[in-house]
């Protein structure tokens, strides 16, 4: 994952404190529920939200986040498992919704399979999130200019074209951040290539609803 500086910025980025309502959407090992788990403390909440539609990619996705919430200590923990699209009946209103490295799949044949689009899934972060709540999107950067052409194949998607399509759905950027840029990286390559897993440039954009 990341060094602790980094980690500690991005939790920032996402504006989440004391109390907060925090959704984390297809949360893997649950490294970011954790985080948001120990911020919010006591009186917030988590929702740890597994897409049914990548449920079975990893093995036991559901049950890893069903062990954390287990956890002690980890009483604001909610694992959910549902559709995308049905993510406002799935959670409360949330302070924010985290997205990390999934945007991008979106716009691939497997999320796309149960009819979810992006364009969907914005307006019903829209109608999650409460007003001032703060939408955080990190993922693999495209080139420039290429759309979704490369999110199937490559795992990348265009910066600008994520911008454009979230503030569609009527949310306004409020913060970006480059802490992930990597100018090396030639976004030529899919992001499990061991010349760049791990390392490749990435962008962050803070949303929020007005």
């Amino acid at each position: 994952m990341y060094d602790q500086s980094t980690l500690s910025a991005l939790i920032l980025l996402a504006r989440a404190d004391k109390g907060s309502t925090v959704i984390d959407v297809y949360p893997g090992d649950g490294e970011w529920t954790r985080l948001f788990s120990d911020l919010v403390g006591p009186a917030g909440r988590v929702y740890s939200f597994v897409p049914t539609e990548i449920a079975e990619l990893k093995d036991d996705q559901v049950g890893q986040i069903l062990t954390l919430a287990n956890e002690p200590g980890r009483e604001n923990v909610r694992p959910v498992s549902a559709d995308l699209m049905a993510l406002p009946d799935a959670t409360h209103p949330a302070d924010v919704l985290w997205l990390h490295l999934f945007y991008h799949d979106l716009h691939t044949r497997l999320i796309q399979a149960k009819g979810a689009t992006a364009a969907d899934f914005n307006r019903a972060v829209y109608e999650r999130l409460k007003p001032g709540g703060s939408y955080v999107i990190v993922d693999h950067a495209a080139a420039a200019g290429a759309g979704t052409s490369d999110t199937q194949s490559l795992h990348r998607i265009d910066p600008a074209f994520v911008r454009k399509e979230v503030e569609d759905a009527g949310f306004v950027l409020d913060a970006e951040s480059n802490l992930l840029a990597n100018k090396d990286d030639l976004h030529s390559a899919r992001v499990f290539d061991p010349s760049i897993k791990g390392e490749t440039d990435r962008f962050a954009y803070r949303f929020v609803r007005p």
